[in-house]
């Protein structure tokens, strides 16, 4: 695997950057376009654990992908200090990848969750169930056929796959490579190296179909433009794909974010105190096999006894939680270079590498959320409401927009969608009219559009459209 090809900063399209008068570099271009998206800017209504909340305190998407943009470029300017991780790419100086990696690690770790539907990775699901329950997949063969499975015959497997595997990852993909629309079928058309960095599941619906992966990163409308980055990237080895490099810290960053943060954010809504915590982590023996300097289980009881209110202890917790595992997922990184490169990291994720430590902290911190969060009545509640949301969006624009024969709501329906993304859609499939979309197609821009929406923006139109709120 060479860098050089890794740090790629060619796009899908040839830019026309002014860089006589730009003096950013070609990724730091890409932060700035990411910063401005729309799409970046409507992770502030999305769910992060907590649906609809007026908590101001709560993390919501956007403020957890800032979190993790801090950590990924912490993480970028920790590996470019290293000097074994610098004599490994010697064609770049100090100072060159100072300016590229961490750049690179922020703007993967801003896009990680960009393409999460409305009400968090439940509404993941509640669009998968959705969509195998429309296309009949566990039906009794001897049945009747009828209009549905007409309607939808023409869809491939492959095709059938972007909506019964529906996935964030995939979707944010999609979002940046063509959804966000300014005259071409580029989207940001941001640099091969940052698209890279952000495909967590380098698997398209053929790699699924086989055993190769579990989870669907790559839509059968982005297979071609993901074939390119791949190539231009470097990224196959043998006859399969694997992750970048810089994939595995964004991911890192990512999980220490939403452990510690989802943690804190438990903490703010009454579900636990901080003597709970406490006796919760002083109980692992961890602490006291640390290759550190610092003693953390002595640190963890020096914050118990601070004369401070909990909620004042509970930021000092995340802070040393937060660099014990930013210490241990860095050494992993360096340790296993050789091993990532090749696509072979026996982890599943660097915060997860028993050498280093780190597994039994990731596990209790999991326990927690699981026992005291998850289950939480509030969250289940609005989980159901969100389930109710995009069902019901769902059933109303595929019966308005392919089902109904009579088109007297097609009209109606399409003025609802987003003119830019009809525009992608027609510029995608090369028509000239929206009534010369394919059913998969418009089952695209219907998925595309629903899962853009914001939590509150959602459950809006839903009210509106099922008649309980007038405009």
């Amino acid at each position: 695997m060479e860098w050089k090809k890794l740090l790629n900063t060619n796009r899908l399209r040839k830019s026309n950057r002014d860089t006589t008068t730009d003096i950013r570099n070609e990724v730091e271009s890409d932060l700035g376009r990411i910063i401005f998206s729309p799409a970046t800017r409507r992770m502030h209504d999305k769910t992060q654990v907590f649906p609809l909340t007026t908590n101001d305190n709560i993390h919501t998407r956007l403020t957890h992908s800032m979190e993790v943009m801090s950590l990924g470029y912490s993480f970028g300017i920790s590996i470019c200090n290293n000097k074994a991780f610098l004599e490994r790419i010697k064609e770049y100086s100090k100072d060159d990848l100072i300016r590229t990696i961490p750049t690179i690690l922020k703007s993967s770790c801003l896009l990680h969750d960009i393409g999460n539907p409305p009400f968090g990775h439940f509404g993941e699901t509640i669009i998968q169930q959705y969509f195998k329950k429309l296309f009949l997949e566990n039906k009794n063969t001897t049945a009747p056929i009828t209009e549905n499975e007409t309607k939808f015959s023409s869809l491939k497997e492959e095709q059938k796959m972007d909506f019964t595997h529906f996935d964030g990852n995939a979707q944010g993909l999609r979002i940046v490579t063509a959804l966000q629309y300014i005259g071409d079928q580029y989207g940001l058309n941001l640099t091969y190296a940052t698209l890279a960095s952000i495909i967590k599941y380098p698997y398209t619906a053929s790699d699924i179909k086989i055993g190769r992966g579990e989870k669907l990163g790559v839509f059968y409308t982005e297979v071609k433009k993901f074939d390119k980055i791949v190539n231009e990237c470097g990224l196959q080895q043998g006859n399969r794909v694997i992750r970048h490099p810089l994939c595995y810290l964004m991911e890192a960053s990512d999980s220490i974010c939403y452990l510690t943060m989802d943690i804190e954010d438990g903490f703010y809504k009454g579900l636990f105190d901080f003597h709970y915590l406490f006796e919760k982590l002083h109980s692992l023996n961890l602490f006291n096999s640390l290759k550190s300097e610092k003693n953390w289980k002595k640190e963890l009881e020096r914050i118990n006894n601070l004369k401070l209110e909990d909620q004042y202890k509970i930021i000092k917790l995340r802070t040393i939680l937060i660099q014990w595992f930013m210490d241990l997922a860095s050494n992993s990184f360096i340790k296993n270079i050789d091993k990532i490169e090749a696509g072979n990291f026996q982890y599943k994720e660097l915060i997860e590498d028993e050498e280093e430590g780190i597994l039994q902290l990731s596990n209790k911190l999991r326990e927690i959320c699981k026992e005291k969060i998850f289950t939480n009545r509030d969250i289940v509640s609005l989980e159901l409401t969100g389930h109710a949301v995009l069902t019901g969006l769902l059933d109303y624009y595929i019966e308005f927009l392919i089902l109904d024969n009579s088109g007297k709501y097609k009209i109606r329906a399409k003025q609802l969608i987003s003119k830019g993304l009809i525009d992608v859609a027609i510029a995608e499939n090369d028509v000239k009219h929206f009534e010369d979309l394919s059913p998969y197609a418009r089952l695209k821009l219907i998925v595309d559009y629903i899962s853009g929406m914001t939590d509150k923006f959602a459950l809006t139109q839903y009210q509106q459209l099922n008649g309980q709120k007038i405009i």
